[in-house]
């Protein structure tokens, strides 16, 4: 998906079941262009409700068994790049992805990527959730959350129980997510899925590694204080009783710099507040200097380049919300 655009326009079907070249043809309007294989199309029926808020798209499908392919060739002509969180409702389903393989029944959650090849498999009728989100919005290192993809999570414990119900009570009730205040909600469900696959992430890497706890407490810190235009190495430093080159060393491990971190999440902050149709009232450059942009221009440059549209542009779609 190309930055600052947002996901296919939402669809409305549950009132009038598909047959199965137009449930073919809405599955790829709705997601990202997909081939779908049916045993039985003449008998199949299916339909899909779908809202959309803050360039998050929350769909339910529910549908005779089918089958789902995303190739290497309808990869390479879609410029997607989308994260598709799976919450299975009913029945059972198979998602393949990067070589690894996730058996879904009801409750499990999965997580896979529209900017490589998958398949889904549901050999009977059925029921999912799915959440598609941009690349950006997950605010996790992009490799790292493909190395998670095609992983069955148990939606009955922990913190995965909390998403999944989240998920679920919006599930049945999608006009929730209309309006200003859905746009909230989205935010919210991108949020908690965040959290959700940060911890499978930090439970997955090694233990050994002693630098990832500094770097999160630096990060909680800095994440506190990213409206203080004097957020710097410097201060992050000196507040942590480090020094600045270990400071740096610790972001280097992930992959990261400090000042585009720190720059990421100020503008990423920015945007959030600029799509909150609540929001809509302050201007452009009280909410870049409320997140540490003094230089209206300067912010004007570092957010198109960001997102790949002026900050005007997002206001605009809040407005228009």
């Amino acid at each position: 998906m190309p930055q600052g655009s947002s996901p296919a326009p939402a669809v409305d079907t549950s009132e009038l079941p598909l047959d199965f070249a137009e449930f073919s043809a809405l599955v790829s309007r709705a997601f990202v262009p997909l081939r779908v294989r049916s045993d039985h199309p003449d008998e199949f029926r299916g339909e899909i409700r779908a809202a959309e808020g803050d360039d998050v798209h929350l769909s339910v499908v529910t549908a005779a068994g089918h089958e789902i392919h995303r190739t290497p060739e309808l990869v390479a002509r879609s410029e997607h790049r989308c994260f598709k969180l799976g919450l299975q409702l009913s029945g059972t389903g198979l998602l393949i992805q990067d070589r690894r393989e996730a058996v879904l029944r009801p409750g499990d959650l999965t997580i896979y990527d529209t900017d490589a090849p998958y398949t889904l498999v549901f050999e009977e009728a059925f029921s999912t959730l799915v959440l598609m989100v941009p690349h950006r919005m997950l605010e996790l290192p992009t490799d790292a959350v493909r190395g998670m993809t095609a992983a069955t999570i148990d939606g009955d414990h922990g913190l995965a129980r909390v998403v999944a119900r989240f998920l679920g009570e919006l599930s049945g009730d999608l006009d929730q997510l209309r309006g200003p205040i859905g746009c909230r909600l989205a935010r919210n469900a991108v949020d908690l899925v965040t959290t959700l696959y940060a911890r499978e992430l930090d439970v997955a890497r090694d233990a050994d590694r002693p630098h990832r706890a500094m770097l999160r407490r630096v990060q909680a810190w800095a994440d506190a204080r990213l409206g203080d235009p004097d957020l710097s190495p410097a201060a992050i430093a000196s507040a942590h009783y480090i020094s600045t080159r270990h400071l740096h060393a610790i972001f280097h491990e992930e992959g990261l710099t400090v000042s585009s971190w720190i720059r990421s999440r100020r503008l990423d902050r920015c945007r959030r507040e600029l799509a909150d149709p609540l929001a809509a009232g302050r201007p452009v450059a009280r909410v870049a200097a409320r997140w540490g942009f003094a230089d209206a221009a300067h912010f004007s440059r570092a957010f198109r380049a960001e997102f790949g549209e002026p900050p005007s542009a997002v206001r605009s779609r809040a407005v228009g919300a």
